[in-house]
């Protein structure tokens, strides 16, 4: 070989070697181009990029990582990775050396140990993915996970955490990695890993049901191949599909794009796989389509995911291009499906199990919740101890899931604060979720979770007028004395389970508020209305949670009227 071509090939290894850490082994890692050079504009730096990270500029970044097929042997994402993590955690950032002051709690040293370290509860042993990791770099990513499960007790179920940690792990060091997994477990606005046994099932019947509209014919044909088995079961691996079978290259382009714009990535990209695998087995003479029928459709999924014939782009292009595949549709299906989820009773082979989502209720967290709530209550004067945390026991396992680990904070009550919707507002309106308890001068218990700040009443349309209701499904009417019962957004059961149903305008009217008086539920009536005073009432069967209305006399004279609101929420 000569000299000239020996030193090119020599040179193009040490950048392979030299683009990851040394808890890497990159030899079994394949480079791919999409294209050869010159076709198309030069790849972004991450000094083009950083601007509008810093800048907030989240479409402009959004487009710009979809179109960089950056090869997988690019330094640009030991930069990338982090800041684009960062964007999303919630609170102070951490110190430096924060990390190994928790290795030291956890382990006593900072030094590897030479036994294998026990994984928290909430790993799936089958699915530790360690990817191109040494041995090395398995220890270090068991012991991120270790140490993420010890800092975040309320982890229950979280299948996807090893397979990140450890991809996250071929582009920066242990405790940069660390930072990353922080900030996406805790992030706020968006959704990256599901942290419960219950979000876990959300996440697949999600992927189904918005299949069934945004990917019709592939949907159709996946049925038709699943057989006895059914799709439930090939859909309950949607997540395995990107994270254990997809190549390489192909996942950390995925990655590229999820650690921006979240959870959504992954819906898309598993759209794109069922659209791809019914375009190449639609023929009953191809290959894939006589896998399915010898091995099953979720072997073949499977496997044609780990024989991908669409590059890393082609794959994104598929999965960006499916049309009207909104986030805000996504939002409201997997919030419906959540709820449903927690409101029903879920059967599983032929017993009747309790739903999923009191798997982990109640934690010990929640019920040192409860006890703090317990302690401020103001509405529990004449209701014996265990009354009352009875109540609360009942009220706690119809919230979501998510927010029950959380702290709950008295904000306002009309016993210390008054009566009046300005104060009302001024110690609420930024609080969200918010919890409302009403005590009547008759005893009954009843009130609301808002999904939404009250803040939201100044928000404007693209009109500029002022919005009259807002919130999301997640709201819903609760009565806790004399009966408990809750009510639930009518869109919940909306089509016996047809996600894409439309409910009616009339039907989603879950908050208003002006400075006169607040309303919660409308379309033919209104659940909950108070007057500026906050010392009259109304309530009335309404079409937004169709409830009877929530006391018999229908008007109702506030004894006390308390607002709790969650910290870290």
């Amino acid at each position: 070989m000569p000299s000239v071509m020996l030193s090119a090939v020599l040179e193009e290894e040490a950048d392979l070697y030299e683009a990851f850490p040394p808890h890497v082994d990159p030899s079994g890692i394949t480079i791919l181009t999409d294209s050869p050079p010159g076709k198309k504009a030069p790849l972004k730096t991450y000094e083009e990029i950083q601007p509008l990270i810093q800048q907030s500029r989240k479409r402009d970044l959004k487009l710009i990582i979809r179109e960089n097929s950056w090869p997988i042997n690019s330094p640009i994402r030991a930069s990338l990775w982090p800041a684009l993590c960062r964007q999303h955690q919630h609170g102070k950032s951490m110190l430096d050396g924060f990390y190994w002051d928790m290795v030291t709690q956890v382990f006593g040293t900072v030094e590897l140990p030479d036994k294998p370290i026990m994984l928290p509860p909430f790993v799936e042993a089958t699915h530790c993915l360690g990817y191109h990791l040494t041995r090395k770099g398995r220890a270090v990513a068991d012991r991120v996970v270790s140490v993420l499960g010890y800092a975040c007790p309320d982890i229950t179920y979280s299948p996807s955490l090893y397979p990140i940690t450890a991809a996250l792990l071929h582009f920066m060091p242990e405790e940069e990695c660390y930072h990353c997994m922080a900030s996406l477990v805790a992030s706020k606005e968006k959704m990256f890993i599901t942290q419960t046994k219950l979000l876990n099932e959300v996440t697949w019947k999600t992927v189904m049901q918005i299949a069934k509209k945004h990917a019709k014919s592939a949907a159709q044909h996946l049925l038709r191949l699943s057989g006895a088995i059914g799709p439930e079961r090939i859909y309950a691996d949607w997540q395995w599909w990107i994270l254990a079978a997809l190549p390489f290259p192909h996942l950390v382009r995925v990655l590229d794009c999820y650690f921006h714009e979240g959870l959504k990535v992954f819906y898309r990209v598993a759209l794109a796989i069922l659209i791809l695998f019914h375009k190449h087995s639609t023929n009953q003479n191809s290959e894939w389509y006589a896998e399915a029928t010898k091995n099953g459709v979720d072997h073949a999924i499977d496997k044609f995911c780990r024989n991908m014939p669409a590059s890393p782009t082609k794959l994104l292009r598929t999965a960006f291009s499916i049309r009207a595949l909104s986030s805000q549709y996504i939002s409201r299906v997997f919030i419906k499906t959540e709820m449903t989820l927690k409101s029903k009773q879920v059967i599983t082979g032929n017993r009747l199990v309790r739903s999923r989502s009191s798997d982990n209720l109640p934690t010990s967290q929640s019920q040192v919740n409860i006890q703090m709530m317990s302690h401020t209550l103001t509405i529990r004067e004449k209701m014996s101890e265990e009354t009352c945390k009875q109540m609360l026991f009942t009220l706690w396992s119809w919230l979501p899931v998510r927010i029950t680990m959380y702290q709950p904070v008295l904000l306002y009550t009309t016993e210390e604060h008054g009566c009046s919707l300005t104060t009302f507002y001024v110690r609420v309106e930024h609080h969200e979720p918010t919890l409302l308890m009403i005590k009547t001068c008759n005893n009954e218990v009843f009130g609301a979770y808002c999904s939404t700040r009250w803040f939201e009443r100044n928000q404007k349309d693209e009109r500029g007028n002022r919005q009259a209701y807002f919130g999301t499904g997640e709201t819903f009417l609760f009565s806790l004395y004399p009966e408990r019962a809750k009510y639930p957004w009518v869109g919940c059961s909306a089509g016996d389970g047809k996600e894409d149903q439309r409910v009616a305008h009339g039907s989603e009217l879950f908050m208003a508020a002006d400075s006169k008086m607040i309303t919660i539920g409308g379309g033919d009536g209104q659940a909950i209305w108070m007057d500026e005073n906050i010392r009259y009432g109304k309530t009335d069967r309404c079409s937004t949670f169709n409830n009877p209305p929530l006391c018999p006399s229908g008007d109702f004279e506030i004894r006390v009227l308390e607002v709790y609101g969650f910290a870290g929420a």
